[in-house]
C-alpha cells in the first residue's frame, strides 16, 4: 500500500463512497457536503443506474462486494482518483475490505476483520454479549436444521408467546419473521401489506423443510417495546459521540420518522459494546425493549447507517466525524440538539435522453458515466 497523505481540517479531501445506490446514500452525501472543507466524492456501485451517480462528482461501476475482483477494482480507483478515504455503505463489502485493506492506497473506514466477524453474525454477536454479561443480550437459540428450529420455538415458549427468527447474517428486514399464533388472521389478510413480518410456525415450516441446505438462523424472544437506532463513533478502545434515535415509523427497515433522544441507558450500553468489541469508525446499533423495559440489542451494522442524516440534522455530523478520525484529525466537540424530530420523504432523479440528470426544481447536471 502506498503512503496516504497527511491532512488538516481545511484541506480538500477525496472520498470514495461505495454503494452509491444504497437508500441512505443521499443523506450521507449531503452530510459530507455540509462541512467546513471541500469534499470531492467519487461514487461507486455495481448498478450502472444507481441514483447516487447523479449526486456525486465522479462515478464508476464496480463488481459486487462479494466478487473476487471487487477489492482490486477499489484499489485501482483509489490510486487513479487519488482517494484519501474509502467510506463503505453496504454490509457485503465490509469483510473483504477489512481483510484486504493493505492492498488499497487509502484509509478504509472499516473495523478489523475479527471484530466484523462477530458484529456481522447475529449468533456470534448474541453469544459474545451473553458471555461478557451484557444485560442487552437477547434470549436466543442458534439453529441449522428443521428439528432444532422446532425445538427452539418450543423452548422459547411458542405458541403461548410470540417469538421471531432471522438469518444469522443479513441486513435490514431481510429474512426477519415473527411467529405469533394469536395474531388476528383476518386483519393480517385484509389490512396489512403483503410484506408484513408476522406469520406462524405452520406457515413457515413447510418452506424451511424444503431448504437444502438449511439456512443458519437465530430464533429469539419477541421484543414488544420501543425500537431505537443508536449511532456511535467507535475509536477502538474508546468511543466518541453516541446518539440514540427512535424508530417511530419504518419501511423495509429504514426509519422514516423519529426523534433524537438523550437516552443515557442506551448511550452507555452502546458505548460499552463498541469498546468491548473493539470496533472502529461509524457503528450503528439497533435496540428493542422487552416487556420488562430492558433494551436488548438486535443487531449491529458496523458501518454508516442509512438514516445517520438524522444525527446530522440534530447537530452531530457523524459521517464527517468518522472521516476526520480516518484522516487522523482531532475531533471537534459535538453539541447534540436532543429532541430533534425528523420525517423522511421520497425524492426522484430523472435522466434525459441526452444523458443529463436532474431533479424537479433543481439544476440540470451532467451524470457521471459509470464504467466497469
Amino acid at each position: 500500500m502506498s503512503e496516504t497523505r497527511t491532512t488538516t481540517g481545511n484541506d480538500e479531501v477525496t472520498v470514495l463512497l461505495t454503494g452509491a445506490g444504497a437508500p441512505g446514500a443521499w443523506g450521507i452525501i449531503r452530510s459530507l457536503r455540509a462541512t467546513e472543507r471541500p469534499v470531492h466524492i467519487v461514487g461507486v456501485d455495481m448498478d450502472p443506474d444507481a441514483y447516487g451517480f447523479a449526486l456525486v462528482d465522479d462515478g464508476y461501476r464496480v463488481p459486487a462486494g462479494t466478487d473476487e475482483a471487487y477489492v482490486p477494482r477499489i484499489a485501482e480507483l483509489a490510486a487513479e482518483a487519488d482517494i484519501d478515504v474509502v467510506l463503505p455503505l453496504t454490509t457485503d463489502e465490509l469483510q473483504p475490505l477489512a481483510e484486504r485493506r493493505g492492498e488499497i492506497p487509502a484509509r478504509v473506514m472499516v473495523s478489523d476483520a475479527d471484530a466484523l466477524s462477530v458484529a456481522n453474525d447475529k449468533a456470534a454477536l448474541y453469544e459474545f454479549l451473553e458471555e461478557r454479561g451484557f444485560d442487552s443480550a437477547p434470549e436466543f437459540v442458534h439453529v441449522d436444521d428443521e428439528a432444532s428450529f422446532v425445538e427452539a420455538a418450543d423452548a422459547l415458549g411458542y405458541p403461548e408467546r410470540p417469538i421471531c427468527f432471522k438469518p444469522t447474517v443479513g441486513s435490514g428486514m431481510r429474512g426477519f419473521r415473527i411467529l405469533d399464533d394469536d395474531a388476528d388472521q383476518l386483519t393480517r389478510l385484509l389490512e396489512e401489506k403483503p410484506e408484513e413480518a408476522v406469520t406462524t410456525l405452520e406457515e413457515v415450516r413447510p418452506v424451511l423443510a424444503q431448504a437444502d441446505p438449511f439456512p443458519e438462523l437465530v430464533v429469539m424472544e419477541y421484543l414488544p417495546g420501543a425500537e431505537y437506532s443508536v449511532d456511535a463513533l467507535a475509536l477502538g478502545d474508546s468511543v466518541g459521540p453516541v446518539v440514540p434515535r427512535t424508530r417511530a415509523q419504518t419501511r423495509a427497515g429504514i426509519t422514516f420518522q423519529g426523534v433524537v433522544e438523550e437516552n443515557e441507558q442506551l448511550i452507555e450500553e452502546a458505548g460499552d459494546i463498541c469498546r468491548e468489541l473493539e470496533l472502529e469508525y461509524n457503528v450503528n446499533l439497533q435496540f428493542k425493549y422487552d416487556a420488562d423495559g430492558t433494551p436488548k440489542l438486535i443487531e449491529i451494522n458496523p458501518r454508516v447507517a442509512g438514516t445517520i442524516v438524522m444525527c446530522v440534522g440534530a447537530g452531530a455530523n457523524m459521517p464527517y466525524l468518522g472521516l476526520k478520525h480516518a484522516l487522523g484529525e482531532d475531533l471537534p466537540p459535538v453539541d447534540v440538539r436532543w429532541g430533534t424530530w425528523m420525517s423522511r420523504y421520497w425524492d426522484e432523479v430523472f435522466r434525459a435522453p441526452s444523458g443529463e440528470t436532474y431533479r424537479i426544481g433543481g439544476e440540470q447536471t451532467p451524470s457521471p458515466k459509470p464504467t466497469q
